[in-house]
């Protein structure tokens, strides 16, 4: 009996020899694996890029509120110029990105927009980009120097925020704003001023048929106006991608507006 239980502490002490030994080399390196190095990739994969402005031939151009981008770990880019949307091939080699096979919705935009977008569209498929990151600003820069600024930025509120029409062109004029506490939404069509019961829930807006006054304008806001018009008294759905809100009505009106800023 003496001998089994010393033979068998023997054999438990051995056991426990390479265990101790490892957890003296764990301690003695630190503790664990370091961790890991954090690439180009992973500071601009997976955010969305507010573009502020892009800077061509020497000539810097702001961009609208709604202008951003977003590459994704996938392969793959989405974003907007402003007023277009557009969707491309994505590529990420140490510091550099490279955009290609690019997309775009041929939506109509003013004429000062459709410039800076091309522009911004040119700047962005321009070959590889290199990229600098530092606390939340992103700057793309070609081989020529061209470069595309951005910003990282959250989510603007519904509530409370003067969100101008981008979609469609009203110049401007026409804008919303949502007070979730008194249940309405106000602002302007165009010409018009506009008030209406409004109730947020669950991504979708309940809107009341509107108030509006009666003033008579050009032909072309009075058309958008009742293009716009077609938002209210019914249920529409809502999404914010930073600074741009976009809302669908269930008749299939889709209008887009960017956070004033």
């Amino acid at each position: 009996m003496y001998r089994l239980k010393r033979h068998t502490t023997t054999m438990v002490a051995a056991a426990l020899l390479p265990l101790a030994a490892a957890c003296g080399a764990e301690q003695a390196d630190g503790g664990g694996a370091p961790a890991a190095t954090e690439t180009a990739a992973d500071r601009i994969t997976g955010v969305r890029w507010s573009v502020d402005s892009v800077t061509a031939d020497g000539e810097k151009r702001p961009l609208p509120a709604g202008a951003h981008l977003t590459i994704g770990a996938d392969g793959t880019a989405e974003g907007s110029y402003g007023c277009n949307d557009f969707h491309a091939k994505a590529s990420v080699d140490g510091d550099r990105v490279r955009l290609s096979d690019a997309e775009a919705t041929a939506m109509a935009c003013a004429d000062h927009s459709v410039r800076d977008e091309r522009t911004l569209a040119r700047t962005l498929t321009a070959g590889p980009l290199s990229t600098e990151v530092d606390d939340g600003r992103l700057t793309l820069t070609t081989a020529d120097g061209d470069t595309v600024r951005l910003s990282e930025r959250q989510d603007t509120a519904l509530d409370g925020t003067t969100w101008r029409i981008t979609a469609p062109d009203t110049a401007g004029r026409a804008h919303l704003t949502f007070d979730r506490e008194a249940g309405t939404v106000t602002g302007s069509l165009g010409c018009n001023r506009v008030r209406a019961k409004a109730t947020v829930r669950d991504g979708h807006i309940t809107v009341g048929a509107p108030t509006t006054t009666r003033m008579m304008c050009e032909d072309s806001l009075m058309a958008t106006e009742k293009r716009l018009a077609g938002l209210f008294g019914r249920r529409i759905d809502y999404r914010i991608d930073q600074q741009t809100l976009t809302l669908t009505s269930e008749n299939g009106t889709t209008v887009r507006a960017a956070a004033d800023r």
